[in-house]
C-alpha cells in the first residue's frame, strides 16, 4: 500500500495538535486518524478521522483485554488500510494519544503492510525539564493506557522524545536558551523543525526505517549523546573498561539517579560479568534490566546471528582483554556536577586489587542487585 503514514506523538498535547494542524494545512488530501484513550473507563476507545476542514467520521473500538492501547493496536491497521483505498487520501497522519509511545505504533503499522514515512514527536521546549523531572505515575494523571500501566510521566516522555528522528518544536515564548539547549543535548541527532516554518511536511515524508530506529534504542548499540556543555546544560559521557563492584554501585544508586535530569546507557557488574545491563533513569527513578549477553561472552559461531549494527557497536568498545564489556553511561542535565558525578562513579568501580583477583573472584561478590535483576 502506497499511502504514506506519518506518526505524530508526544505528551505535550498543544504542541502535538499544532504539528498535526500544520501537516493538514501543508499536504492537500491529508487526514488525521486519532484514538482517544481517555474514554477507556467507559469500555471503548473513540476513533476520529479529520481533514483540514473538520471531522470526517467518528466511531468506537471496544477494549481488548481491558487495555485501551491494545484496542488501538487492533483498530489502527484496518482503519489505515481503509484510508489507503480512498482515492482522495494523500497522507494519513496518526495522531497518538498523550502517553502512547511511537515505537510500538510504528512497528504495528509496518507489520500491517503500510509505509511509515516519518515519526514526529511534538515538543514545547519550556516543558522538557518539568516532564523529565515528573516521577508521577501516568495513572495518577489519567494517562495510563491500561490498568497494568506502571509507567511514569518522565520515562514515557524520554522514550517519546528519543525515538523520533524529527522533533516538531513550538516557538514558545516561555522557553529560554537553557530549555532549548537541554532539548538539543538530549537528542542531538534529531531534526528539529519549528512548527509553522514550512518544513514539517518535508520532514514527515523523508522516510523512516523501523529496524534502524529500534537499533538506536537497544542498550547494546544505542546511539547515545556525545559530550556537551553550553547554556548551563551539560552532558557527561562516562566510559570505562573495568566492572562495577555490585555493593558500592547499589549504595550509590540514589545519588547517581538524582544527579541528572536524564541518564542512560549500558553497564557492567563484576558479579555478572557476562551480562550486558541497561541503565535508564528519569524523574528520579531508575530502571535496571538485563539486555542479554555481551558479545565477548558468546561463542564465535553465534556471531553470525548478531545484527551488523550490534557488531559495529561492540567493535567501538572492544578491549583486548574483555571484549565489549564496559561502562558507557551518559548523564544530561542543567547544573550538572560533572566532577562530583565522575568521582562517585569512579568510587564504584573495582579497585586494582579486586580487579586483579579475576572473574572467578568477581562472581563471588555479594549479589547486591538481586532485588532489581533476574539474570
Amino acid at each position: 500500500m502506497n499511502l504514506p503514514v506519518v506518526i505524530v506523538g508526544g505528551l505535550h498535547a498543544d504542541a502535538r495538535k499544532a504539528a498535526v494542524a500544520r501537516l493538514l494545512a501543508d499536504v492537500p488530501g491529508g487526514v488525521v486518524l486519532h484514538h482517544d484513550l481517555a474514554t477507556a473507563e467507559a469500555g471503548t476507545v473513540v476513533r476520529t478521522i479529520r481533514d483540514a476542514k473538520g471531522l470526517v467520521s467518528a466511531g468506537e473500538a471496544p477494549l481488548a483485554n481491558d487495555c485501551a492501547c491494545c484496542a488501538l493496536r487492533k483498530d489502527l491497521v484496518p482503519e489505515l488500510r481503509r484510508l489507503a483505498h480512498a482515492a482522495d487520501t494523500r497522507l494519513a497522519v496518526v495522531e497518538l494519544w498523550d502517553s502512547v509511545e511511537p515505537k510500538a505504533m510504528a512497528e504495528v503499522v509496518v507489520a500491517g503492510g503500510l509505509t511509515v514515512t516519518g515519526v514526529i514527536t511534538a515538543v514545547d521546549p519550556a516543558l522538557v525539564l518539568p516532564c523529565l523531572g515528573n516521577g508521577d505515575d501516568l495513572a495518577d494523571g489519567g494517562l495510563a493506557a491500561a490498568a497494568t500501566d506502571q509507567r511514569t510521566v518522565a520515562d514515557t516522555f524520554a522514550r517519546q522524545l528519543e525515538y523520533a528522528p524529527v522533533l516538531a518544536v513550538t516557538d514558545s515564548e516561555e522557553a529560554d536558551e537553557e530549555d532549548r539547549e537541554l532539548l538539543a543535548q538530549l537528542h542531538p541527532t534529531a531534526r528539529q523543525v519549528v512548527i509553522g516554518h514550512g518544513e514539517l511536511a518535508v520532514a514527515a515524508l523523508a522516510g523512516f526505517d523501523v529496524e534502524a530506529a529500534a537499533a538506536t534504542q537497544h542498550p547494546a548499540c544505542a546511539l547515545l549523546p556525545a559530550e556537551a556543555d553550553a547554556h548551563g546544560v551539560s552532558t557527561l559521557v562516562w566510559h570505562r573498561s573495568r566492572p562495577f563492584h555490585p555493593e558500592r554501585l547499589y549504595a550509590a544508586l540514589e545519588d547517581l539517579t538524582c544527579a541528572a535530569a536524564r541518564s542512560r546507557g549500558r553497564f557492567w557488574l563484576a558479579d555478572k560479568p557476562d551480562t550486558l545491563l541497561h541503565w535508564d533513569a528519569a524523574g528520579g527513578a531508575l530502571c535496571v534490566e538485563s539486555a542479554g549477553p555481551w558479545l565477548a561472552s558468546l561463542p564465535d559461531a553465534a556471531w553470525d546471528m548478531v545484527p551488523p549494527v550490534r557488531r559495529a557497536a561492540a567493535a567501538l568498545d572492544w578491549h583486548p582483554e574483555h571484549g565489549d564489556c564496559c561502562q558507557h553511561l551518559v548523564f544530561t542535565s542543567p547544573g550538572l556536577d560533572r566532577d562530583g558525578l565522575e568521582h562517585l562513579l569512579e568510587s564504584c568501580l573495582l579497585t586494582d586489587a579486586e580487579y586483579a583477583a579475576g572473574r572467578a573472584a568477581w562472581k563471588r561478590l555479594p549479589p547486591a542487585f538481586g532485588t532489581l535483576l533476574e539474570v
